[in-house]
């Protein structure tokens, strides 16, 4: 179908959807969701690092750091093979749909994985924490291909595969300057530089828009939508808001995430509140131990993501650095934990929001979800 059919439409049953009364403006938001969900139209709702705009014979998609406006922006506008027109100033043009993709994180290839089109990710960066049975299998088969380590490319690999694109986190530390010369488009996928769960999952629409999978993409996002806002609206007006902190001693500091991440969102959206609460980062942090242990020496939980091999316990916790036998979560067998060994955390978790929601709804307020049985975290016994 013609881009111009797909605006057109669009444009009617948003008409048909405005006439339909007066709202507030949330609820002309959702309204709008569902119009353009109906016709297979992206748009964020959450997500505050990209935009798409539909013109006559294009769609103009915007991608900006969500955490900092100040830094580089880009500039996409997305056509179709045939297409021979002009393309507008500070643009770069990029043909859908997208056939063949290489994934340079988890959290990107989640949203592959998400929509069920695994077969276009033709190369993928680790294989360390890769759960998927074909995703493995692609591998094997050498339909995927693995392109060597951030800052350590194999162009030559990455050439031979000529992907339509590659999707790179920018403002992280990748070497992408290595892989420019290659000549195939680069599009930043900043799910990871979001600050709310929902946020980060809805990246899902800009990989459906990408791949001609936009229904998909605004179906499966409906759903985490409905069910993570559902989620939350249990624990609301819980007067018991438990403390909660985060991460672990490596190397002599103390790794955490700050108080404006999607994680503390999480917490506070599950009824706790995170221990770094009044913090203004949204990205990680450095602590001194002390520091840890001044904030968080009587929260009531502490949650744990590694990869152990073994059983994870207390007393394992407790041989790693006997201080943390000093903070209540220890002493009260509060740790939440999350191995990423046994459960696929990164290819599945940022499009599972509402999974990992009720995950910690569970631990902090058991009688509001007593039947749910933990997918990713568990309080450790």
């Amino acid at each position: 179908m013609k881009l111009s059919r797909f605006v057109l439409t669009f444009t009617g049953a948003l008409l048909l959807c405005s006439c339909g009364g007066r709202h507030t403006a949330g609820q002309h938001a959702d309204n709008e969701v569902v119009a353009m969900d109906s016709v297979s139209m992206i748009a964020p709702v959450y997500a505050q690092g990209f935009k798409v705009k539909y013109l006559d014979d294009m769609i103009l998609l915007d991608i900006n750091d969500p955490e900092n406006r100040e830094a580089e922006r880009f500039h996409f506008a997305l056509t179709e093979k045939d297409y021979s027109g002009e393309i507008p100033e500070g643009y770069s043009r990029l043909n859908i749909p997208v056939e063949s993709a290489i994934c340079m994180t988890s959290l990107q290839l989640s949203n592959f994985l998400k929509l069920g089109i695994p077969e276009k990710v033709v190369g993928i960066t680790s294989t360390r924490h890769l759960h998927n049975g074909q995703m493995k299998r692609q591998l094997k088969e050498g339909a995927t291909h693995k392109i060597g380590i951030e800052g350590n490319f194999d162009n030559e690999v990455i050439m031979a595969l000529n992907p339509d694109v590659i999707f790179i986190s920018p403002f992280k530390r990748g070497g992408y300057d290595a892989i420019r010369n290659v000549n195939i488009p680069m599009i930043p996928h900043l799910g990871y530089k979001e600050l709310t769960p929902l946020g980060q999952a809805e990246w899902i629409k800009v990989i459906g828009l990408l791949t001609g999978n936009t229904a998909k993409a605004n179906e499966e996002f409906r759903a985490i939508q409905y069910r993570y806002n559902d989620l939350k609206a249990k624990v609301d007006t819980v007067s018991n808001r438990p403390t909660v902190f985060s991460g672990e001693m490596r190397g002599g500091n103390w790794y955490a995430v700050g108080g404006k991440s999607f994680l503390a969102q999480l917490f506070r959206d599950a009824g706790g509140d995170y221990f770094l609460k009044d913090n203004e980062e949204s990205g990680g942090v450095t602590l001194d131990y002390e520091t840890v242990y001044t904030n968080a020496a009587n929260a009531d939980y502490w949650r744990i993501v590694n990869s152990f091999d073994g059983d994870f316990s207390y007393d394992v916790l407790k041989d790693q650095d006997n201080r943390y036998t000093d903070f209540d979560a220890w002493k009260n067998h509060g740790v939440i934990y999350c191995n990423m060994k046994e459960v696929p955390f990164y290819e599945k978790m940022p499009v599972e929001p509402e999974v990992v929601l009720a995950d910690f709804i569970h631990v902090f307020h058991p009688d509001i979800l007593p039947d749910h049985q933990p997918s990713y975290y568990h309080l450790l016994k």
